[in-house]
């Protein structure tokens, strides 16, 4: 919302419309209040509705589709940079990230209530439902009421689409609700049959919203290309889920992922951020303040002193770093990963990483040579990397691996507590060439021009060689995958540029590669130079069964040294007791009974 006025008109709104629009003792219609009879007449009216339901969507911790930094404390949580705790892409110990460790460790339990992005916001779509059920009372064209109509359907679709990733069935109601409603009681919609609902949704979302809402690509309402943008993100999640799961029709789902990011490619006014500088280009714009304007980004939250502000640069910390696993997957300047390239150079020092590497793995991990110029924890002074144990201040990581994609000084530097600015990019350009990519190689009918539209523009920004339908390298610790080594490549491409962007446990999740979370942790090279430059710590080392040398071991000695992932259960998140408790009707996930 742009200012704490409108907010506040918005609460009101919601609060007169969404708890009393059926209240039948409203027969006559206050003078000095909101009311149902007296709202639904203009475009403004319909928009100020729906202005509330991006005050709603702001809480990212019980509605997490529209992911941004949730401000103050939470900021150390409630955050799209922390989802990639739940996978095999960051290590926490922070004793207040308990919870992403687990969910990552698979020794989460069933909740009493709903925990963190869990099984809540349902007044979410209580509030969808009644603006839906009401935009039509309005006497404006009918056009104008499906623009508001379909930003109200994106964001149900939306809620849904998520819910289903994390829960399966679900109860999908399309009406408001009252204290006496049946579906207060009623089963969980079958996924199946939630997913086409999900599906009309999107789709109406798509062909209803402005191509351009003349914002300027200001962090304001949500676009046309925005709705293709998530219709082809949860087509994909659930083309491959079934796929792999073997849960129903794949390629439906895949067509229609495909057909939505190729519109969005074909036909919208986005591209990749490239100013011909493959050293920076890649990490330059998630390290500024103000992103109007910019060409790649399609959805962004904007923060600012006085009106909405964060602490998500102090608090990156808790993270813990980045893992082993992760880095090691940047391939070799060459197109070869590190198992098939003469290129690389190993781990023995802390720079060799980095050598001969694709450049966004500088552009997401700190190289030691480059902490003076991110002026790297409020210029400290400080050499790093830092292990927790070292001994003094500044920043320190369980792995060596300084996470610095996001990094901003202006923003820490002399600020108080809550004060920051660092925005959220939700959507960007570059998701849609991946999930293009993907799609058609899944469908089995990709080209080598889909690759150069795609897969190799993201390459080309970074200046790495192509990925040749003829030529892919096939890496040996991706052969029991059971995918091609196309798909495989695919795969990567999309880890490395969407690092720390929330994908990477839900993509393990739709491919069914859940045992890749029974991988222990690992950090950096525990070799003799690196012992000798980062000692004394506390992280525990342990040798890696694959290589017999040694690297740090995240989480030896604490509850989570020994990660598992039960496929019986552990794809699907637990329903909340006290669900079950109000409603007999749902059933518990299979599993966790």
């Amino acid at each position: 919302m742009k200012n704490n006025i409108l907010k506040f008109s918005c609460a009101l709104i919601v609060t007169f419309l969404v708890s009393g629009c059926n209240d039948e003792f409203l027969e006559r219609y206050p003078l000095d209040q909101i009311t149902n009879e007296t709202f639904w007449n203009t475009e403004n009216d319909l928009a100020v509705y729906n202005n509330s339901l991006y005050n709603l969507v702001r809480n990212d911790v019980a509605v997490p589709i529209l992911m941004g930094h949730t401000d103050g404390f939470n900021s150390h949580f409630g955050n799209i940079w922390a989802q990639d705790e739940f996978s095999d892409n960051m290590a926490p110990r922070e004793p207040r990230h308990v919870r992403f460790q687990q969910v990552r460790a698979g020794k989460h339990n069933v909740p009493s209530n709903p925990e963190w992005f869990g099984y809540q916001g349902w007044n979410f779509i209580r509030a969808i439902n009644v603006g839906l059920a009401n935009y039509d009372r309005a006497d404006i064209p009918q056009a104008t009421i499906n623009k508001y109509a379909g930003e109200a359907r994106l964001f149900r679709g939306w809620f849904y689409g998520e819910k289903v990733q994390k829960f399966g069935d679900v109860p999908f109601v399309e009406r408001e609700l009252n204290i006496d409603s049946e579906e207060l009681y009623a089963a969980r919609t079958p996924r199946a049959e939630a997913m086409q609902k999900v599906l009309e949704d999107l789709t109406f979302a798509a062909e209803n919203l402005p191509a351009d809402w003349g914002d300027g690509n200001a962090p304001g309402r949500l676009n046309r290309w925005a709705a293709l943008l998530v219709k082809a993100r949860i087509c994909l999640y659930e083309g491959t889920w079934n796929k792999y799961h073997g849960a129903g029709d794949s390629q439906m789902w895949l067509e229609e992922a495909a057909k939505a990011a190729k519109e969005v490619m074909d036909n919208g006014p986005y591209r990749l951020y490239m100013t011909g500088h493959p050293e920076s280009d890649y990490n330059a714009y998630h390290r500024i303040l103000d992103l109007t304007g910019n060409p790649e980004v399609m959805a962004w939250r904007k923060y600012k002193l006085g009106v909405f502000t964060n602490h998500i640069q102090a608090y990156f910390g808790y993270t813990g770093g980045a893992t082993k696993s992760l880095v090691e997957d940047y391939l070799c300047t060459d197109g070869l990963p590190i198992t098939l390239s003469p290129l690389y150079k190993g781990d023995e020092t802390f720079e060799d990483v980095f050598e001969n590497r694709d450049p966004r793995l500088r552009q997401t991990i700190l190289h030691p040579d480059d902490t003076d110029i991110y002026r790297y924890d409020r210029e400290d002074g400080r050499t790093y990397p830092r292990l927790a144990g070292n001994p003094g201040g500044g920043f320190k990581t369980t792995t060596g691996y300084h996470i610095i994609k996001h990094y901003n000084a202006d923003d820490m530097i002399g600020k108080a507590y809550n004060t920051a600015e660092s925005p959220a990019i939700i959507l960007r350009f570059a998701e849609v060439l991946l999930t293009y990519a993907e799609a058609k190689a899944e469908l089995g009918t990709i080209t080598q021009a889909d690759l150069d539209a795609s897969i190799n523009k993201l390459r080309d920004r970074v200046a790495m060689p192509h990925l040749m339908l003829g030529n892919v390298p096939v890496d040996p610790r991706y052969t029991a995958d059971g995918i091609t080594p196309l798909i495989a490549e695919i795969r990567r491409e999309r880890r490395i540029e969407l690092f720390m962007e929330g994908h990477r446990y839900k993509d393990l999740k739709r491919w069914k590669q859940g045992k890749k979370l029974e991988i222990p942790d690992m950090g950096m090279r525990w070799s003799e130079a690196n012992k000798a430059r980062f000692s004394p710590t506390t992280m525990e080392t342990s040798i890696d069964p694959v290589s017999g040398k040694e690297y740090i071991d995240v989480y030896k000695g604490t509850d989570w040294a020994n990660p598992v992932f039960d496929e019986s259960k552990h794809y699907l998140w637990p329903i909340p007791l006290n669900t079950l408790a109000q409603n007999p009707a749902i059933e518990q996930n299979p599993g966790w009974d």
